[in-house]
């Protein structure tokens, strides 16, 4: 059966155990689901099962199945790091050698001193922090000089966290514009992130209005084959971001992970084109991981599980459904950051052998080889088809 569309749905963050190599990360023992699901004491995902969420590993609440309606298997990330952009590149056909830089102690003075001056104001903190903690440690006295929060996390970022009455969104995005210029070299972050926030202390709260300014990436990937082959790809949520808009046609923002479906099944209903439809549900990482809130994971991933109806059956004949993810984020471990994990990998739709395992894939970039070889396109710089062993 001839397929014309792919939907790839990444849950950032949700890995599904630690990878080899998890002890260079500081990541030993880490395992998203498995460590959620033994936390709130198992997870009730009827519609994952079904498709094999069980089959790819021991999830306490989440039953294996006989006869799993999807292909399921895990990935492997060969890339060095474990951050969203690293990740997404090698989703999408690209390995990275060397990791971005971090900056466990802060920024050097070097970088601040230019950023102050080209800004033209000071800045508060320059220590990795969750964002949510930070704003309450120091939004008051931002509200009292004006002077925009910098931290960074265990991933490469630079973040800029501003109040929306003080420092307009605009402007705090021309300041991340300026950040990005200045992080350019052996100081090229993959993120600069806008983080502006309202209330008043003691009830601060971050806004949507969050922007990522990205790196471009070192090579073609499998966004750029398709559209240079007049195909669309349709990004949803932060994806437009992460690939600063390269080899995407059209994009759509969202508010949370709700939205992120709504306006993903928008596109699957409204689009007949052939290509790739491309989502980022940012909660699991960005609400529950961070911030170490077991509950709240478990939680989001039944908010999930409860649209996956609807999801596959806004699928038409010739589609095929992907879910997937970008690394972990043990909310169970002490580390508020990242972790080093395998990610799992569900497909479905009508062209799809339903119960095939596929084991575990030695690279994240084997998707998108698949996707290429499947819809024709030149491949991505990266991966190996599993083209044949998927598809009835």
């Amino acid at each position: 059966m001839a397929v014309n569309r792919f939907i790839v749905i990444v849950l950032d963050s949700v890995g599904i155990g630690e990878l080899p190599d998890a002890a260079q990360y500081g990541d030993v023992g880490s395992h998203t689901l498995g460590n959620t699901a033994w936390a709130v004491g198992g997870l009730p995902l009827p519609h994952l099962e079904k498709m094999g969420l069980a089959n790819i590993a021991i999830l306490e609440g989440v039953r294996p199945q006989f006869a799993p309606m999807a292909v399921y298997g895990k990935m492997a990330e060969v890339s060095a790091g474990k951050d969203t952009t690293t990740g997404h590149w090698e989703l999408m056909g690209i390995q990275l050698d060397q990791p971005f830089p971090l900056y466990p102690d802060g920024f050097p003075a070097e970088i601040m001193d230019r950023f102050a001056a080209e800004i033209g104001r000071g800045w508060l903190g320059n220590y990795p922090a969750s964002g949510t903690v930070i704003i309450d440690e120091l939004g008051e006295e931002h509200l009292r000089t004006g002077r925009p929060i910098v931290y960074t996390s265990g991933d490469s970022v630079f973040q800029i966290a501003a109040h929306e009455e003080l420092i307009p969104v605009e402007e705090l995005y021309r300041i991340c514009r300026i950040a990005r210029e200045i992080m350019r070299g052996e100081h090229e972050v993959s993120r600069i992130i806008a983080r502006p926030f309202v209330g008043s202390p003691g009830h601060f709260e971050r806004t949507a209005n969050r922007h990522d300014f990205s790196v471009l990436p070192p090579q073609p990937t499998l966004l750029d084959s398709l559209k240079a082959a007049g195909h669309m790809v349709y990004a949803v949520g932060k994806i437009e971001d992460i690939f600063v808009g390269q080899g995407i046609t059209a994009a759509v923002h969202t508010q949370d992970n709700q939205d992120g479906v709504d306006k993903t099944l928008q596109a699957m209903r409204q689009s007949r084109e052939r290509g790739l439809i491309l989502t980022n549900l940012v909660d699991f990482d960005s609400k529950f991981g961070h911030r170490n809130n077991p509950a709240g994971y478990a939680q989001a991933l039944v908010e999930f599980d409860q649209r996956l109806p609807e999801i596959l059956d806004a699928l038409r004949e010739d589609d095929i459904l992907v879910l997937t993810a970008d690394h972990g984020n043990d909310p169970t471990t002490p580390s508020t950051d990242h972790s080093r994990e395998y990610v799992p990998l569900l497909i479905t739709g009508r062209p799809v052998k339903a119960g095939f395992n596929l084991g575990i894939r030695p690279t994240f970039a084997d998707l998108a080889a698949t996707i290429a070889d499947t819809l024709a396109v030149e491949a991505p710089p990266a991966g190996s088809s599993f083209k044949s062993l998927i598809l009835s």
